[in-house]
């Protein structure tokens, strides 16, 4: 058995509280991604990953040292480092001549390889060959894709969701205007993929709203689709399946209309109106002869004078 796979009872309190982080939650943690540099990986791959690592801080792990693996074919030791770090993205770099300045992204679903597809890196441009102002550590960004390829093609469609995932950080409750400075843009054309950074200026514009200019920040990446493994229709469910506990109660008798406006119905007994207490005012008063109209027809007798 693997040491990884056995039970381990907590000895410590320190050791349980790292536990109780790794058991399922209805709200999962912010997905964590790995950088691993293939055995033969140059320059350039190894200046890839570490500006994708700076990009995805806090939430990445980098792997220093060369792993002599080949995912495509043998998906063991990514599974070992996915259990071991408890990261459930990963990204893997290398370079051979029949692959040169290869990239492979991809995502765990109960540390087993979900899906991953190849790239080839065509043309870089690092964080520090563009000297600009950079964004702070952790900033969440704004991802754009473009072109009807990321709609229409499955592997392209399963590329985006892949990105998406990888490059989406920490869920927030609140959008705060001046948090909005970092954007990633994706352009799918002519079977390339163009990923552009850039970050996001608010200029004064004589009125509330600002004018918006974007300045490249990097890193620049001209990618190109090679090989890809995708998981089965049946598994890809299986892995979007959400527990119970977050599906929202249906509440009966509301419904909601195109615009977001809630509608109740309400079920009353049957009201007797001829009961109905109204405001008492002099005008509304019955008079003698109305009243004796209800009683039958007798006219009320005449009191004596005295």
């Amino acid at each position: 058995m693997d040491a990884l796979d056995r039970v381990v009872k907590p000895k410590t309190k320190r050791a349980k509280r790292f536990l109780e982080k790794r058991e399922p939650k209805l709200n999962e943690n912010t997905k964590n991604a790995m950088l691993i540099k293939g055995g033969n990986a140059n320059l350039t791959v190894t200046e890839v990953l570490k500006d994708i690592y700076a990009v995805k801080k806090p939430f990445a792990v980098l792997y220093k040292r060369k792993n002599i693996t080949r995912p495509f074919e043998d998906q063991t030791s990514l599974e070992f480092f996915s259990k071991k770090s408890d990261c459930s993205l990963f990204l893997f770099g290398s370079h051979n001549k029949k692959r040169p300045n290869n990239l492979i992204i991809g995502r765990m679903f109960d540390y087993h390889v979900l899906d991953m597809i190849e790239l080839g890196v065509e043309k870089f441009v690092s964080l520090k060959d563009i000297k600009n102002s950079k964004c702070p550590e952790g900033t969440k960004p704004m991802l754009i894709f473009a072109g009807d390829v990321f709609d229409v093609n499955e592997e392209y469609r399963r590329l985006k969701s892949l990105l998406i995932d990888f490059f989406r950080g920490p869920t927030v409750p609140n959008i705060r205007l001046a948090g909005l400075e970092y954007v990633l843009h994706f352009t799918a054309v002519d079977g390339k993929i163009y990923m552009r950074s850039y970050k996001v200026l608010l200029k004064k514009s004589g009125c509330k709203i600002p004018r918006i200019e974007l300045e490249e920040m990097g890193p620049s990446l001209d990618l190109v689709m090679r090989r890809t493994h995708l998981a089965s229709d049946d598994l890809y469910k299986l892995s979007l399946k959400q527990p119970k506990g977050l599906k929202p109660k249906k509440k009966k008798n509301i419904s909601h209309d195109v615009f977001g406006t809630t509608y109740g119905r309400i079920h009353m007994q049957k009201q007797d109106l001829s009961k109905l207490q109204t405001r008492k005012m002099k005008g509304l008063k019955k008079r003698p002869a109305e009243k004796s109209a209800e009683d039958g027809g007798a006219t009320p007798k005449k009191s004596k004078s005295a």
